[in-house]
Parts: structure tokens; sequence; C-alpha cells
């Protein structure tokens, strides 16, 4: 077999099935990754979300018996929204971050990596695969940055030459040798506008990241969300584009190479005030194809009560209430509460009060009470 000419031919039938770009790595253990996520761990700094078995996360051999290389893939999506609807007084809007905008990305990719199996089984009927996207074990950055698609940034994304850190990314491991691409040397310099700009310091340093304290992953969370970054999440329904926003190396690059990945501007930018109300299948109906819907309705719901307190939108007065009497979920009754008590208006007062007398869950109690002082501090 000809390894090499093999090579060639995937690169060219990836350019057919929208494969923006691909390169090759050697599946040897990742040893520097390694220690740091042992590291990360033990700062308490993970998400949750991943894989929790290190030597997974690092041995592509665990993964698939007799790996010898690893096909990293990216496809650029948009980072600007044509015809983006404007907030206004009477009807606030929120965001999800760009990766969520059009359909979900793992369908995207799940759907080129099967293309590129069957491609490969043609040609190498015995060829072992193991293909996966985000939710796999691996790390998809350290795949990608070893199969030179791009660099680990500051801001913990893959930065391409080309199209920016607007990417998504997906691997397959194969028992077939490759040739290795050579990796691309890191552009970021003295650069450190993104860990500047973090709005809850999460980017502990460049390359470094708490996910605790990352707001795209506390829009994901399903409880109550701390104090101190309630204000922080602002309008963000799912998802945080700050440290790519801030990024020098994204100046200029939006791609709208995927018309599946082009976002409806009414569900990328939402209204606020509707989410509030709609019911899991209301929700599914609309919203299901996103990436951003995984975590069910509960957290966005939660997040547009967050972002109506942002505005101090007193127009959803109303809504919060009705969510605070009737919501059978407790964080929703409690968020609902501190929303109340941040717009400001007085008038609710006597309603947050009869609210704490009929109220059984103590940490709703606790928000109504947060809701009552703040109301009771302006003069």
């Amino acid at each position: 077999m000809d390894v090499a000419a093999l090579k060639k031919e995937i690169i060219e039938y990836s350019r057919t099935i929208g494969i923006d770009k691909i390169g090759f790595a050697s599946a040897d253990p990742f040893t520097e990754l390694k220690e740091r996520l042992y590291q990360q761990q033990q700062l308490g700094y993970q998400s949750g979300f991943e894989e929790p078995d290190i030597e997974k996360r690092t041995n592509p051999s665990l993964l698939l018996p007799h790996a010898r290389s690893i096909i990293a893939i990216a496809l650029a999506y948009p980072s600007k929204m044509k015809n983006a609807p404007r907030s206004t007084r009477e009807e606030r809007r929120g965001i999800f971050c760009r990766a969520s905008w059009g359909q979900d990305y793992h369908r995207i990719l799940r759907d080129c990596l099967e293309k590129l199996e069957q491609f490969i089984l043609e040609r190498v009927p015995n060829a072992k695969l193991k293909s996966m996207v985000d939710t796999g074990e691996l790390v998809d950055r350290a795949v990608a940055e070893r199969a030179g698609i791009g660099w680990s940034g500051k801001n913990c994304s893959i930065i391409t030459p080309e199209f920016g850190s607007y990417v998504y990314l997906g691997e397959m491991i194969t028992n077939i040798p490759f040739p290795p691409d050579t990796p691309i040397e890191d552009q970021c310099g003295t650069c450190n506008k993104c860990v500047e700009m973090c709005p809850t310091g999460a980017l502990v340093q460049g390359g470094q990241l708490n996910a605790q304290r990352c707001i795209a992953f506390l829009t994901q969370t399903k409880g109550f969300i701390a104090d101190e970054f309630r204000e922080k999440i602002g309008n963000r329904l799912y998802g945080c584009d700050t440290c790519q926003l801030v990024c020098p190396k994204n100046k200029g690059k939006d791609f709208h190479l995927h018309p599946e990945m082009e976002p409806d501007p009414e569900i990328a930018k939402p209204k606020l005030k509707p989410l509030l109300h709609l019911s899991n299948r209301e929700f599914k109906e609309k919203f299901g194809h996103l990436s951003g819907a995984w975590r069910g309705k509960k957290p966005i719901q939660r997040n547009a009560i967050l972002a109506l307190a942002h505005y101090k939108d007193e127009t959803a007065i109303d809504d919060l209430l009705k969510l605070l009497k009737e919501d059978p979920r407790p964080v929703i009754r409690g968020t609902a509460a501190w929303a109340l008590g941040k717009i400001g208006n007085k008038r609710v007062i006597d309603e947050l009060k009869k609210a704490k007398q009929e109220e059984k869950d103590e940490e709703v109690i606790k928000e109504i009470e947060k809701g009552i002082h703040m109301l009771q501090e302006i003069k």
C-alpha cells in the first residue's frame, strides 16, 4: 500500500465533502498534555463534561488497538450574522454563541467523518478506524495542534492561519501509518488580549483555563449561578465569544462556506420574554437543532432571566412574577426572585414577601431574600 498516495487521495476527497482543513498526526501518547490534565484536575479547573479517564484522553492506543495515525479535520463557521435583529426596550434579546449557530456541528462533522471512513475502507478494507467529535475521549485541540491544523492559542482555542479560531474540530484514529504533517508554530507572541478581556478571569494565564469560572461552561450548568457571575453573563444564553472576538488573529475572519451553519437570526438572537414560557415540546421544535440545546431548556431559561435582570427590563416583571409563583423548578423560581430585585421596581416587594411566606425550598427562600434586600436598598 502506498500510504503517501492514499494520504493525497484523502486530502483531495476531503475538499469535495466540505472539509475546510485536514491534517495527519502520529498516534503516539500525548505525554505533555497528560501532565497538564492531571494538574488541571488537581486544581479543580475541569468542567466535568470531559471524559474522566485521563489515560484514555491521552493515549489513542487505548481507544483503538494498534493505532498508528490520527486524521484531524476542521470546518470553518461564520462569525457574523446577516440581518441580525436589534434588541429594543420593549423586546430585549439574548444571544447564542457563534459555535451554536445553525445546525448542531456534531452532526455536520460526524457526517463528514463517516464519508471519510467509507472512502478509506473502499481503498483499505481491513483498515481500523475510530472517529469522534468533541464528546469523544481525545482532546480535539491537542490532536489538531499536532496535525498542523493550527496552534493552540492563549484563549485555549485552535487558531488557524486561514479561518482564525472559528473552526469546529473532529478526528479519526486509524491503524494506517500515514506520514505526519508538521505542527504550526505558535503565533500569539506577546499578545495577551484574551486573558486580559475574559469577563470572569477564567483564563488564569495564556493556555490555562479554569472552566469553573468560564461563562461558556456556566451557561451550560443547571443549578443556581454564583452571585459573582450573574451580571457578567450579560445577555448570553449559551456560550461566550469574548476571547475569540478580542483576538487579533480573528480580525476580518468570517466564512460562510456551509449553508447548514448559517444562523436563523430569530433563533440565534431570540426574544427573551417568550423563552420563559416555552414547553419542552416548543423548545425542542424551535431550538432542538442547535448544539446549544443539548442541556435542555432549563439552563437557557435561567440565563434568559439573568439577561432580563442585566437589562433591568421592567416590561418583564409580570413574566418573572408568574415564574416565581407558578414554576415547579426551584432554580427558575429563585433566579426570577433575584432578577426582580435586580430590576429594581419597588412595587414588587410585597409580592416577594408573600412568595417568601409560601415558598418551601430553602435555596429559593435565600434568593427571594436577596431580591427583597436589593429593593429595600433603593432610596
